[in-house]
C-alpha cells in the first residue's frame, strides 16, 4: 500500500518537472532562435515478488511477479529543429538555415547560439549587442592586392571600420572592345573637315591617377591610305592639356615613341597585329597589350628630376579573336572601353553579408572589397550541449568539441542576411502536452488520496 504512495509522489513530482519544462518552451516562443525541450519519462526499479520459473516436462515457464516503485525523468532533450525565418531587413541579422552555431566570445571562453540578431559597438565590431559577446570569424588579408580570407586559420573577433578609407589607386590597365566600321572612308590628303569628321571615330575613357585625379584617356582610329584593312591609332591623354600630358604608346616601351600605332586586321574582321611608332610589330598570336605613358599634373619630380610620368596599359584584345576584342567589320562603330582598374579615395559607407559569410565592405568610390568571413560550429551530438543563458550554449562531456568552419561545408548550413530565425517551439502541441501532463498529474495526485483511503480503512479495523 505505501509503494502506491510513493509511486504517486514520484508521479507528481516528474510531471511537475514537465510542466516547468513545457511553461519554459511556451514563455520562449517569441525568443528568437529559441529550440524547445522535451521530457522523456522511464519506470524506476521494480520490487520482485517472485522471479521466473523455466518450463519443466510436467509445467510450463512461469513469468516473474514485479511491481513498480514508480516513475522518473528519463531525459530533458533539446530539439534543434529547423525554425521560421522571418526578414527584418536589418543587414546585421543573420538566420542559420540548416545545421551550425554562431560562435561568440565572452573574454576565453566560447559560446554557441542560433540567435544572429547582431549588430556592432562603437569600435565596429560585430557583437551581439544584449551581452556584447564578440562574434567570431575570419578577417581578410591583403595578399598582393587581393583581399584574402583563410578559413583554416583561427577565429577571431570581426571588425567592420565603417568610415575608413580606401587609397586612391592609378589605373593600370583599360580594356577595349570597339568595333571600326569597315565601310568608313580613307582621310585623303586636303581633306575638308567634315570628311575628316566622318573618317575618324574616337573613344574616350575616364582614367585615374595615383592621386586618385580624373583624367580623360582618348583613342581616335583613322583609316591608313592605300591600305584598307589598316587603321592608324592616336592616344592622348587629356587632349585639352595634350602638350603637357605628352602621351607616348609602343610595344614593351614608352622610350623614343610617339603617340600612335598601326593596327592590322585580317580578311575576317579580326586583329592580326599591331605595329608601333619603332616598328616593334605584336606576336602572331596571343594578347595585343600596349604600354602608355603619360606626365602627371601637379606631381613631385622622379629620381632623375624628370616631372613623373604614370604607365598604363591598353589592352585590345587577342589576336584572332572576336570576343572582348578590337574588331573591323561592315557595321556601325561602336565605343567601347568596357573596363579600367582605377578609382578615386573613398570611405567604407555600407556592407552586405552573403549566404557564405563573407562580409563586403562597399566604398564611396564604387569599389567592394571582402572584410572577412562570419565562423559556424557544429557538433557531433548538439543535444548534448548545455546551456547557459542569454540564448547560448556551452560544451559539455557528451557534445563533442567544436568543429569551425565556413558555412555550406562538412554539414554546415547558409546564411541569410537581413533575416532571424524564430523559435521552433509549436503552441499547439505545448498546449497538447500541458493538457496531458495537467492530467497525469490530477491522477497520481488521485492514486495518493485512493491510497489514504485504504489506510483509513484499516486503521479503521480496530474500532
Amino acid at each position: 500500500m505505501m509503494r502506491s504512495l510513493y509511486s504517486g509522489v514520484s508521479g507528481m513530482q516528474n510531471h511537475q518537472t514537465r510542466m516547468d519544462v513545457i511553461g519554459n518552451n511556451v514563455s520562449n516562443v517569441n525568443t528568437v532562435g529559441f529550440k524547445r525541450a522535451r521530457v522523456n519519462f522511464q519506470d524506476m526499479i521494480s520490487q520482485q515478488m517472485s522471479g521466473a520459473a523455466k518450463p519443466t516436462d510436467e509445467l510450463g515457464g512461469v513469468n516473474p511477479k514485479e511491481v513498480g516503485l514508480g516513475m522518473t525523468v528519463a531525459a530533458i532533450d533539446n530539439i534543434f529543429n529547423q525554425g521560421n525565418l522571418q526578414t527584418t531587413g536589418v543587414s546585421t541579422d543573420l538566420a542559420i538555415q540548416g545545421n551550425g552555431f554562431f560562435v561568440l566570445k565572452s573574454g576565453e571562453e566560447s559560446f554557441y547560439t542560433r540567435n544572429g540578431a547582431f549588430g556592432l559597438d562603437s569600435e565596429g565590431t560585430l557583437v551581439n549587442p544584449a551581452n556584447g559577446m564578440r562574434v567570431q570569424g575570419w578577417m581578410a588579408e591583403d595578399v598582393n592586392g587581393e583581399m584574402i580570407v583563410s578559413t583554416a586559420a583561427t577565429p577571431t573577433d570581426l571588425i567592420i571600420p565603417v568610415g575608413s578609407k580606401d587609397p586612391a589607386k592609378e589605373t593600370t590597365n583599360v580594356n577595349f572592345s570597339c568595333n571600326l566600321n569597315k565601310n568608313t572612308p580613307e582621310i585623303l590628303e586636303n581633306a575638308s573637315l567634315e570628311d575628316i569628321k566622318k573618317g575618324t571615330w574616337g573613344t574616350e575613357q575616364k582614367i585615374y591617377d595615383s592621386f586618385g585625379n580624373e583624367h580623360q584617356l582618348s583613342v581616335s582610329f583613322r583609316r591608313v591610305v592605300g591600305n584598307p584593312n589598316q587603321w592608324e591609332a592616336t592616344v592622348n591623354v587629356d587632349p585639352d592639356n595634350a602638350d603637357f600630358t605628352q602621351t607616348r604608346v609602343g610595344l614593351g616601351t614608352t622610350d623614343g615613341m610617339a603617340n600612335t600605332f598601326i593596327i592590322t586586321f585580317d580578311n575576317y574582321g579580326m586583329l592580326q597585329s599591331v605595329t608601333d611608332t619603332a616598328g616593334n610589330v605584336t606576336n602572331p598570336t596571343g594578347d595585343v597589350v600596349l604600354q602608355t605613358s603619360f606626365t602627371v599634373p601637379d606631381a613631385n619630380l622622379d629620381a632623375e628630376g624628370n616631372p613623373y610620368r604614370q604607365t598604363l596599359n591598353i589592352n585590345l584584345g587577342t589576336i584572332g579573336s572576336m570576343s572582348n576584342t578590337i574588331t573591323q567589320s561592315a557595321s556601325k562603330s561602336t565605343t567601347k572601353a568596357f573596363y579600367q582598374d582605377g578609382y578615386t579615395l573613398g570611405y567604407l559607407d555600407n556592407f552586405k553579408i552573403d549566404a557564405s559569410g563573407t562580409i563586403t565592405g562597399v566604398y564611396s568610390n564604387g569599389t567592394s572589397r571582402t572584410i572577412g568571413q562570419i565562423a559556424l560550429a557544429t557538433f557531433a551530438n548538439d543535444r548534448g550541449l548545455e546551456k547557459a543563458g542569454d540564448n547560448t550554449y556551452v560544451e559539455s562531456n557528451n557534445s563533442g568539441m567544436a568543429r569551425i568552419g565556413e558555412s555550406g561545408v562538412a554539414g554546415k548550413g547558409t546564411l541569410m542576411a537581413g533575416a532571424l530565425e524564430m523559435s521552433n517551439v509549436d503552441l499547439s502541441e505545448q498546449m497538447t502536452d500541458m493538457i496531458v501532463t495537467q492530467r497525469g498529474f490530477q491522477s497520481n495526485a488521485k492514486t495518493i488520496q485512493t491510497a489514504d483511503t485504504l489506510l483509513e480503512t484499516v486503521l479503521s479495523l480496530k474500532r
